[in-house]
Formats: structure tokens, C-alpha cells, sequence
């Protein structure tokens, strides 16, 4: 039965007076799906707290509880969400900071907005967790002073804190112009020198694999470079020595960076690591000269990465079609076409570059037809849910190429009721094709009754609106649980049924 409750705790159609009832009986699970709900009002919100204190933090998020509603030492988790939301009483903060709880004052230090002299307080916390946390988060002004904190681990989130000067992030990424750093996590647990096996962590320590100190705090001062390295705000001048970098993982990051200047880019596409080669590739920082150069790279990923570089030329882009599993999304090139290389790519002779085209959703109707009646029928499916195709050719689709096609033509949104109906009558069925019928807004009772037997596609059946009423009743007692949730989350659900399940209650 609960899972009936999960679900009509979900039903967007539960009237607000089934609400009211549905919170006084609910358990903890279906109080949060309750709290989900986008049509609580503030009073059935402290109602459900009232029932499951638990909700109070996912409330106060959604906006729905106010300062007034919250007791910071009853729910300290709510009156956090509400502080960094600005939304809260100062005073909290002043009461948070003591909070005996390390998790509650690292989530503080997370906070936007707190008091001066709760900065202060938290800069100064005896658990280094609490100061790295608020590293991270912090104004530039402060996450200057902490860059120069004696622990490493709070160096580390200054690091990462895209707000901090950039003159300290280069600091930071060099070592230039900052005192040595005294401790670290590792020589704060371990007699160094020291290394955390990585291949049999020990279950009472909470140290990565390959962490280690030497006395240099070796791991820590890496984890500072990448996220230095990573962060938008490091200049360029700071990161650029560091293409020849004896570690792979920080040239890695470096390749990522969309400011690299062009002699860089060109040591990193020599890069030994197809790591680096390959997020290089994807770096829209990288001119069509180097695309073009890498496009013979033996590695895969690399290849893949050059394909979905908004700048790879397009003749480069069908070159790499041929050669690489480039997957279905649309690339970032193809979607930037002109109309001009639209027409080009839609006349090629390569079925790769033509169904790359035809991920397109906004092809010219001539186009769009044209690729429909491909004789390849990879191309065909690529185009199979472009809106605008009508019945008959979306059937003359399924009549050419069948199995390899239903799926994406019942995905079509246009696709009529009959045709969606027709689909899940193939034999042999198409799984696949089923469960995108099933979640199709046109499907109509003939077409989701016959979802129903599929197990995947049941349980998206049972959901739908379209479902007659008595059958979404029947199907609460269905033996699986999850056609019994969704239709107790089906909006088709009689009021008066959802009535009888809480009478129960």
C-alpha cells in the first residue's frame, strides 16, 4: 500500500483537501514527495513539518517556510537553507557558528552573506573542515587572508573559490611569494613520510588513494595546482609552464582552459597522454589550423573531441564522421550550419554526414523530407523525430526500414494516435518503441493498454492521462509496484478513488 501512497502524493490532480489528508497520515517517504509537490501552500508546508521535521530543510528551499516557521536549534538544516538564501534570521549565524556539529558549521561556512564576526568565528574554527569550507565560499578580501593559512587543506578550497584575487590564485599555482604551508590532512592523522595504499584502503580512514606527505604535503600542494588550474579566475600567465608538466593529471586540466594561448595548445596536441589530446580537442580555444592537424590522431577520444569542437571545419567534421563513433546528440558545428553547408551536407554522398544533419530539429521542410526517404536507414532514424513529418511518410519510414526505425518514429511528436497505435502492434514487438509510445502526450487508450504488458514500458502506460479512468483504478492493485505508484500518480485517477485510499488510512 505504500507505494500507492508514494504515488498519490505525486498526482498532480490530488485535490488540496486530500492533500491535508494525505500529510496527516504520511509516512516519511511519501511526506518527501509531499514536500515536492509545487502546489503546497505555506500552510500545509508547517503542517507537513509538523508530521516529518525531516522536510523542513526541501521546504524551506522551495521558498515555502519563512524565518518565522523555523527554530535553528529544532532544524538547524532548514534555518541553514534559509540563511543562505538570505532568507533568514542574522542572529542564526551567531548561534550556527557554535553549533557542536561539524557538518552544521562547514554548512554555515557555506553560507552567503553571514556577518562580519561570524567570518571571523568560522576562519578561526578548530576543525580545519570548517575553515577550508568557508576557503571556498568566501569574498576575495578574506580568501586572500586564508591563502596564507598554515594548513594546506584550506590553501586547497582557496583554490577552487572563483572569487578570490587572481594574483593569489597564481600565488597559489606557483608557490611564489607564499610562506610553506606547515600541515596537511595526511600529516594531521599519519607519521610521514607516509603514503595511503591505493589499491587496499583501510576502512578506518577517510584518506584518498595516493595520498601522501613527506613533509611537503606532496598530494595536498597537487590538489591545490588542479584546482587552480581549473578555476576561471587563475590569469593565464600563471598557468601556461605548466604544458610541460611532469604530471599528467595537470596538464589535463590545463587543456581544458579556454584561454590557452596558441604555442600551448600546440604542445598539448603533441602531448603524449590521449587524455590531454582529447580535452585539448573539445577546447573551443583551439583554431581550425590545430583541428586540422589533430584530425589523424590514432586515438579515438580524441577524434570524437575534435567532432564536437563548436570550430572543427566542417570537411574536417565529415572526414572524422567516416573514422569515429561520434554517438546521436547534435554537434555544437552541425546545429551552427548555415543554410548554404545545410544544403551542402544534405546532398553528400556520405550516410554518416547525412545523419549526423539530421539530428537538426529545425531543417527546411525540402531537407527534412528528403533525408525522411533515405535509403539509409541510420539516417532515416536520425530524422525520425524532426517535427513536421507527416503520417504518411512517418509510415512509409516503418514500412522500409522497420525495427531499426519504430522507436524514433513513435518518439516523432506529431506521430497521430492511429500510427502510435499501429507501432505497438509490430511483431516482433520493439521494446524501445513501446516505452516511447508510452510516454507519448498523443497515445491513446488502444495504444498505452497495449504498453501495459511491457515491463518497462507498464509502468510509463499506467502514468498517462490518456488511460481510462477504471483501468487506472484497476491498476492500483497491479503485482508490480511500480505500475500500482504510477497510476497512483495518474492525474486520470477518480477523485473519488484517491478519497477511498485515504479512508483506509
Amino acid at each position: 500500500m505504500h507505494h500507492v501512497l508514494y504515488g498519490l502524493a505525486a498526482n498532480v490532480a490530488l485535490p488540496p483537501e486530500l492533500v491535508d489528508r494525505l500529510i496527516a497520515v504520511a509516512d516519511a517517504a511519501t511526506a518527501g514527495v509531499l514536500a515536492g509537490r509545487d502546489d503546497l501552500t505555506h500552510e500545509q508546508a508547517v503542517a507537513l513539518v509538523a508530521r516529518d521535521p525531516d522536510t523542513a530543510q526541501q521546504l524551506a528551499h522551495a521558498g515555502l517556510l519563512t524565518a518565522a516557521d523555523i527554530d535553528p536549534a529544532t532544524h538547524p538544516d532548514a534555518a541553514l537553507t534559509l540563511l543562505d538564501r538570505r532568507a533568514g534570521d542574522p542572529e542564526w549565524a551567531r548561534l550556527l557558528v557554535r553549533d557542536p556539529l561539524v557538518q552544521n558549521r562547514q554548512s554555515l561556512a557555506a553560507c552567503a552573506g553571514l556577518p562580519p564576526d561570524v567570518m571571523e568565528t568560522l576562519a578561526a574554527d578548530p576543525d580545519i573542515r570548517v575553515v577550508a569550507e568557508l576557503a571556498f565560499w568566501t569574498t576575495p578580501d578574506r580568501a586572500a587572508a586564508l591563502a596564507r593559512h598554515p594548513h594546506a587543506e584550506v590553501r586547497r578550497s582557496v583554490a577552487a573559490n572563483e572569487a578570490a584575487p587572481p594574483g593569489v590564485l597564481a600565488a597559489l599555482l606557483t608557490g611564489e611569494g607564499l610562506p610553506p604551508a606547515r600541515w596537511c590532512l595526511v600529516c594531521d592523522r599519519e607519521d610521514t613520510p607516509f603514503v595511503h595504499p591505493r589499491e587496499r584502503p583501510r576502512p578506518d580512514c577517510d584518506l584518498l588513494p595516493g595520498e601522501s606527505c613527506d613533509g611537503s604535503h606532496a598530494s595536498t600542494v597537487h590538489g591545490t595546482r588542479q584546482q587552480a588550474l581549473r578555476n576561471p579566475a587563475t590569469p593565464t600567465h600563471a598557468v601556461v609552464g605548466f604544458a610541460d608538466h611532469p604530471s599528467t593529471l595537470l596538464r589535463w586540466d590545463l587543456a581544458a582552459r579556454p584561454d590557452l594561448p596558441p604555442e600551448v595548445s600546440a604542445r598539448l596536441a603533441a602531448d603524449p597522454s590521449p587524455r590531454v589530446r582529447a580535452d585539448l580537442a573539445e577546447n573551443p580555444a583551439i583554431g581550425a589550423t590545430l583541428i586540422r592537424a589533430m584530425a589523424d590522431d590514432p586515438d579515438h577520444d580524441v577524434r570524437r573531441g575534435l567532432a564536437r569542437n563548436p570550430h572543427v571545419p566542417l570537411d574536417v567534421l565529415a572526414r572524422l564522421a567516416g573514422t569515429t563513433r561520434i554517438g546521436s546528440a547534435l554537434l555544437p558545428r552541425v546545429a551552427a550550419a548555415t543554410p548554404h553547408e545545410v544544403e551542402e551536407w544534405a546532398r553528400s554522398a556520405d550516410p554518416e554526414v547525412r545523419t549526423l544533419l539530421a539530428q537538426r530539429r529545425d531543417l527546411p521542410a525540402e531537407i527534412r523530407d528528403a533525408l525522411a526517404a533515405d535509403p539509409d536507414a541510420k539516417v532515416v532514424k536520425s530524422v525520425a523525430p524532426h517535427p513536421g513529418l507527416s503520417d504518411a511518410r512517418l509510415r512509409a519510414m516503418v514500412g522500409r526500414h522497420g525495427v531499426r526505425v519504430l522507436a524514433a518514429v513513435a518518439a516523432n511528436p506529431d506521430a497521430t494516435p492511429a500510427l502510435l497505435a499501429d507501432l505497438t502492434r509490430h511483431r516482433p514487438p520493439v521494446q524501445k518503441a513501446l516505452r516511447a509510445v508510452a510516454r507519448h502526450p498523443r497515445a491513446t487508450a488502444p495504444a498505452l493498454l497495449a504498453c501495459l504488458a511491457d515491463r518497462d514500458a507498464g509502468p510509463l502506460a499506467a502514468g498517462h492521462p490518456a488511460l481510462p479512468p477504471p483501468v487506472v483504478a484497476e491498476l492500483l492493485k497491479d503485482t508490480d509496484p511500480r505500475r500500482a505508484e504510477a497510476a497512483a500518480a495518474n492525474p486520470a485517477l477518480p477523485p473519488a478513488v484517491m478519497s477511498e485510499l485515504l479512508a483506509v488510512q
